[in-house]
């Protein structure tokens, strides 16, 4: 006879089974395992430690917390980010950890005798050796980053490529051997000061920019709430705009490859909300919902910024646009690109808040010419994740009309004096 809650026991077993299965199959976690063994190779042959314990120990260490390592270093950037609206701040968010966990790493193996001591002196002792892997591998991480805004990669990935590229390197130049040292040390600085350089440039613009132009406002708007009109108007009357232009993403870039590769797919509807969900092809060190797995069309999202503009009486002020073979095809950086186009030698300002979409387009922006940075930060409790949930009070009266009747499943839905098609969520004018 069975025990009593066998079945939940072998459940929870075969569930613990496929989570490590997956861990293992994951690209992330193969190319950690390979981190761990080139930090061991590349440190022994520069430095001829290949039977020293302490390296063994920390390549092994190295070879299993990297995957969560990427993760904490990009929620750190994260939460500095959030704290305080400054890409400076986020980016000594990300680089404060690394710092500290680069001294521990550093010191133990000088303590064990794993390192040639004349060349970690060469470049000034453990925490010399310490703050230049830092800075090298935060410019190669941003250069990672760089590549996620064009959808090259991802961000976990690219930021262990990164951390890889650097090991070589370093265990040559830490090693003291001619040239390489010196390409240490020039790395580490270049890199460090693209790194901070690029991200200051930034913040200045952000607190020094004039006024007047035309201000751009880009993300998902997934559903637009009170916070994204607040924002308009603040935005106005602070860099005394001459009119704002907003455009929502299609998918995300991010989902758009997941869903190529078979990672992600539509798992079901509710409401007229999309439910994204990981397939058996997903990598588990990656996060691919970063700003959540519950969607709007887009279709639906732009018609909801038009109504919820309008009624706000700023229909004047506000222009939506939605280009879609750009976007599907460039990307955010296109959108920019057709924007400056049409409005030739006119002061342009990026408008974003200070979460991951808003840091990202901001990041986006930056690489896109002189740009004027408005970063706003949020403190009120909306939440576009709260009102997905079902919150009310969050959006204006015209969305919350339209969703209602979206969750309703009407096949016509009514608002502003429109009419729509409703095919699952998707609205279509013109019925």
């Amino acid at each position: 006879m069975a025990a009593i809650g066998s079945d939940s026991n072998v459940s929870a077993f075969t569930g613990q089974i496929a989570r490590a299965t997956r861990y293992v199959r994951s690209p992330s976690t193969r190319m950690a395992a390979f981190g761990g063994l080139l930090t061991y190779v590349s440190y022994a042959c520069a430095h001829g430690s290949w039977a020293n314990p302490t390296l063994m120990a920390v390549s092994v260490f190295i070879g299993l917390f990297l995957p969560t390592y990427s993760k904490l270093s990009n929620k750190a950037e994260l939460w500095a980010n959030n704290r305080f609206g400054f890409v400076t701040a986020g980016r000594f968010g990300r680089f404060l950890p690394q710092l500290a966990f680069n001294l521990a790493v550093f010191w133990t193996c000088l303590w064990g005798g794993a390192f040639n001591q004349a060349g970690i002196a060469s470049v000034g002792g453990f925490a010399g050796a310490a703050l230049l892997t830092t800075l090298a591998s935060q410019g190669t991480q941003y250069l990672g980053g760089y590549c996620v805004a064009r959808g090259i990669g991802d961000a976990n990935r690219n930021t262990l490529v990164g951390l890889l590229a650097n090991i070589i390197l370093a265990a040559l130049g830490t090693a003291g051997i001619p040239g390489a040292r010196e390409a240490f040390l020039v790395l580490g600085f270049v890199l460090g000061a693209l790194f901070f350089g690029v991200g200051l440039l930034s913040d200045i613009r952000s607190v020094f920019a004039p006024k007047g132009g035309i201000g751009i406002l880009l993300g998902t708007f997934n559903p637009f709430h009170n916070s994204h009109l607040a924002l308009l108007r603040q935005a106005m009357e602070d860099r005394k705009l001459d009119k704002i232009i907003i455009h929502p993403t299609l998918i995300p870039k991010l989902h758009a490859d997941a869903f190529r590769k078979g990672e992600i797919r539509v798992g079901r509807l509710e409401g007229g909300f999309q439910i994204y969900e990981k397939t058996d092809k997903a990598d588990s060190n990656v996060d691919y919902f970063p700003t959540g797995r519950i969607f709007l069309p887009p279709e639906t999202r732009k018609v909801l910024i038009d109504l919820a503009v309008a009624e706000a009486g700023l229909g004047n002020q506000v222009e939506v646009i939605f280009l879609r073979e750009t976007y599907s095809t460039r990307g955010f950086q296109g959108v920019i690109g057709e924007i400056k186009k049409q409005n030739p030698g006119t002061r342009l300002h990026m408008l974003h808040g200070t979460d991951f979409g808003g840091m990202l387009v901001r990041s986006i922006s930056d690489e896109c010419g002189w740009i004027y940075p408005w970063r706003i930060l949020r403190r009120d409790k909306i939440s576009a994740t709260a009102i997905r949930a079902g919150a009310k009070g969050m959006t204006p009266p015209v969305v919350t009309d339209v969703l209602g009747q979206i969750s309703a499943n009407l096949p016509v839905v009514t608002a502003g004096g429109r009419r729509f098609r409703n095919d699952n969520g998707v609205l279509t004018e013109g019925v």
